[in-house]
């Protein structure tokens, strides 16, 4: 038995859960930055909050000493993430603390990017304010799962879903909807909670999908749409092309027709040509790599089995959700069967499942 001390006490931890709480909230939607939940604190009392902007701007730390009213000094800050140290498009968060007046701050992990790891520290402390590093550090590791795959392999963060029938089926042409609507609406959140979504052209004019979000107030987040199209087969009467504009639809080919790409850039869709192998297959890291160039921090793949067994193959998706309905498909003429299974058990570990009464529907979810 360990008797080792905790050196935070039970106050500690629930300031900081609440700022992991605020991060996690406003998770995937702070563009190229990591979102950051913070709390001040002065005789034990909440005093103000802040939050990572949408986009990435402000910091979190400049939002909860702006939105306070009261006098920090003394204060306490809690913070997710090591506060930033340098001048970028934004001052120093290590700047603001100091000024502030703050006498204390505890912050959760070191931030991976090398020009702010671990000197905050000493910016702080040669101030004469006290730093405190490490509280609730698992917690933490977890929420910047998605920063962390982005600042060290310089890629997306990968989440992917599928749908299966109870016989193993995610297409059937007599049955358009396998999951219940409780599932759907954890569909969209996950769009919302992603930067851009993919899928290939084949399954863009099989199923003619809006890939947007549809969560009532929440549509302003609908993912950026990425489109695997070798031979630009993309249908003119799909409902992506007809509400393709400037920054939203970007399609990855390789094809040399003159026509269809005229048309195509003439709605305003960005056209990138990849190189595809012997199999005629993109090189699928390729492309995400070319994506996080591009700024997408955290990319939700809706694919078919075929891409969905090549990038499980390749462990190129990080977090994987598998949505298991009781309804029975029939096998018709056009039927898709799953059949990733194994692949998916083999190179991936169940973080956790989810099933209730309400959604008819079994959601386990696998991670790396």
């Amino acid at each position: 038995m360990s008797t080792k001390k905790d050196k935070f006490s039970y106050k500690d931890k629930r300031f900081m859960k609440l700022a992991i709480n605020l991060a996690n909230a406003r998770k995937g939607l702070t563009g190229e930055n990591p979102s950051v939940g913070c709390l001040i604190v002065k005789n034990d009392k909440i005093i103000s909050i802040g939050q990572t902007g949408y986009n990435g701007r402000p910091h979190a730390e400049s939002n909860a000493i702006n939105n306070s009213f009261q006098d920090l000094s003394g204060a306490k800050m809690y913070i997710t993430l090591e506060p930033c140290n340098h001048y970028g498009k934004t001052p120093p968060c290590t700047n603001s603390i100091i000024k502030s007046g703050i006498k204390e701050v505890f912050y959760s992990i070191n931030d991976i990017d090398n020009k702010v790891k671990g000197k905050s520290y000493k910016i702080l402390t040669n101030k004469n304010i006290k730093v405190c590093r490490g509280l609730l550090k698992n917690e933490a590791i977890n929420l910047y799962d998605s920063y962390i795959i982005n600042r060290k392999y310089k890629l997306p963060y990968v989440t992917a879903k599928i749908a299966v029938s109870k016989n193993k089926l995610i297409y059937s042409e007599k049955v358009k909807r396998i999951t219940s609507q409780t599932s759907d609406k954890l569909s969209h959140y996950l769009r919302y909670k992603n930067d851009a979504i993919m899928i290939s052209s084949k399954t863009l004019n099989i199923d003619n999908p809006k890939l947007n979000c549809r969560l009532s107030g929440y549509e302003k987040f609908s993912p950026k749409r990425i489109i695997l199209d070798k031979d630009l087969d993309l249908s003119m009467n799909t409902y992506i092309f007809k509400s393709a504009q400037k920054n939203n639809t970007i399609i990855f080919h390789y094809s040399s027709n003159k026509s269809k790409i005229k048309i195509l850039k003439r709605k305003g869709i960005r056209l990138i040509k990849s190189r595809i192998d012997t199999k005629k297959r993109f090189n699928l890291k390729i492309i995400l790599k070319k994506l996080f160039y591009l700024g997408v921090r955290n990319l939700l793949v809706e694919g078919g089995d075929k891409i969905t067994k090549n990038m499980l193959r390749n462990k190129l998706i990080n977090q994987f959700y598998l949505f298991q309905s009781l309804k029975t498909l029939p096998k018709d003429e056009k039927y898709v069967i799953f059949t990733s299974n194994n692949i998916l058990n083999k190179n991936y570990k169940v973080k956790s499942s989810i099933s209730s009464k309400l959604a008819k529907d079994k959601i386990t979810i696998y991670k790396r």
